[in-house]
């Protein structure tokens, strides 16, 4: 069991983002979401989207920084991974 999150190198909204995953199952990701406080509406079908100034509170609360070359394998790998294409929307 990891949770996973990456560098935030996203930019939207006036802000840097990263992504949070698990490389396990979608439930334990959402149970540290919530425990984090984090909102439904940053869930992304495989990740969720944090802003960088959450980064240090869940590395605190356990998840493990990774680059994001390594958190897209690992998501990969978990086979939790929803390719683009496949995004609806």
């Amino acid at each position: 069991m990891t949770i996973l999150v990456d560098d935030p190198v996203w930019p939207a909204h006036g802000r840097l983002w990263a992504h949070l995953v698990s490389d396990e199952s979608l439930d334990e990701l959402h149970a540290f979401a919530r425990a984090q406080e984090l909102p439904g509406r940053a869930f992304d079908l495989d990740h969720y989207d944090v802003p960088e100034d959450a980064l240090p509170r869940l590395i605190a609360a356990g998840a493990q920084h990774v680059g994001g070359k390594e958190l897209v394998t690992r998501l990969i790998a978990s086979g939790l991974r929803v390719r683009g294409r496949d995004r609806t929307r």
